[in-house]
């Protein structure tokens, strides 16, 4: 056993090593050669505890997220070919795995269509091919929830695990394949592009987006999905199971021969009997009173405690940001994408020093107005107990005009 733990810390050691010399500017063929020893011997889990080792020695994600397609290059011979065991018709890896059949073959099709635009003449303004293109991207774009299911489930029980490095990477590359596909998106939908610049844009812009999803693909098969198959219970794919729907499906529809064993949630909270009521200032309710409070609110709340974790969120029946039971216990910090990390940790800090009380964000998003408010939560003698987000569409609110000064119910009457 001594010599099995030995040989994985070498490993470990090895890959640390030529992954440095590599951020160093080493050449990619000189630190291949030193990686010969280990031909086909690293699993996915080494791979991630390199990387978590790396980034708690003070390398920064993104710092290693710029070097990972590299990384990828470099590594692919070392890492051992991942068993693909037989998993039943529904279980989430085999949804993972089936989706990114899909999405092979959508990337396939839009490389194809790209290639005729590159046979266009220089002064033509081809239209119809132009289209085609952009069809074939805009159903790329439903790798969103592939990866929304990934980061918001896949990533919270790593993390329950004790692996955050892997996962803060490979969120900040999903990052980077949605950014280069809406900008091919954008870039496509412009109507008066002619043959030569569409030429341009085919390796400039629409090619580097059909790649790095197939990157993500080549990440997600070799290393995410082995690593996690190695580490998670049975309950805790059933956990993934149970909210993945919350989040909806890439391309395909799931299987239905999976049949998850009773989920590991959460410590069950402590519930009032139906007839005993939380006494407030203002007035007192039962425990069914709030949670139908709570599910009827027109905002989406979210409570992160003052030790920054999530504590609770609200499940009314239209979020704006879907939000799973796995990510209660989970770090606010780990809650977003690497980007926003710094702005997360910013609003928390000045709210626990007393600086600052309240941060207001509004952003477009698919068609909405999105209203972001968080607030520092203090007791009565003003030490910090927490950070409420309140979310909510203000679509439909910005719009109205005028006055409705007498009853009109907007949905229609229940039979």
């Amino acid at each position: 056993m001594s010599e099995l733990i030995n040989n994985r810390e070498h490993r470990i050691a090895t890959l640390k090593h030529v992954i440095l010399h590599l951020h160093r500017g080493e050449a990619p063929e000189q630190v291949k050669a030193q990686l010969a020893q280990l031909i086909g011997e690293v699993d996915a889990s080494e791979i991630a505890a390199m990387e978590q080792a790396l980034m708690a020695e003070g390398m920064a994600a993104e710092e290693v997220k710029a070097m990972c397609d590299l990384h990828a290059e470099v590594l692919q011979d070392a890492v051992a070919p991942p068993r693909t065991e037989s998993l039943p018709a529904g279980h989430p890896v085999d949804t993972f795995r089936k989706e990114n059949r899909a999405l092979e073959a959508a990337v396939a099709t839009a490389r194809e269509r790209v290639g005729t635009l590159e046979s266009v003449e220089d002064h033509a303004y081809p239209a119809a091919q132009r289209l085609d293109v952009l069809e074939a991207f805009n159903v790329l774009m439903d790798v969103d929830k592939h990866y929304q299911r990934k980061e918001n489930l896949v990533f919270s029980i790593l993390e329950r695990h004790g692996t955050t490095g892997p996962s803060k990477v490979m969120w900040a590359k999903d990052d980077e394949v949605r950014e280069l596909l809406k900008s091919a998106i954008q870039v496509l939908r412009e109507e008066h592009l002619s043959g030569a610049e569409l030429k341009i844009l085919a390796p400039t812009v629409l090619k580097p987006a059909l790649a790095a999803v197939e990157s993500m693909i080549y990440k997600e098969e070799n290393i995410l999905l082995p690593m996690a198959l190695g580490m998670f219970t049975e309950e805790e794919w059933g956990e993934i199971w149970r909210d993945s729907p919350r989040y909806g499906w890439c391309l395909v529809e799931p299987g239905t021969s999976f049949a998850p064993p009773e989920a590991h949630l959460p410590e069950a909270p402590i519930q009032l009997p139906t007839a005993s009521a939380v006494a407030f200032p203002s007035g007192s309710l039962t425990f069914q009173q709030l949670v139908g409070i709570f599910s009827n609110l027109p905002v989406d709340i979210t409570f992160v405690d003052a030790d920054d974790r999530v504590a609770f969120f609200s499940e009314g029946p239209d979020r704006v940001f879907a939000r799973s039971r796995t990510i209660l216990g989970r770090e606010v910090k780990h809650c977003h994408p690497p980007k926003s990390v710094d702005v997360v940790e910013r609003i928390l800090g000045d709210f626990k020093s007393g600086r600052q009380s309240v941060a207001e964000f509004w952003i477009q998003l698919q068609g909405k107005f999105v209203h972001i408010r968080y607030f520092a939560v203090r007791d009565e003698a003003g030490a910090y107990l927490g950070t409420l987000e309140v979310t909510q569409d203000l679509t439909r609110l910005r719009a109205l005009e005028g006055d409705r000064r007498l009853l009109e119910y907007d949905a229609p009457a229940q039979a």
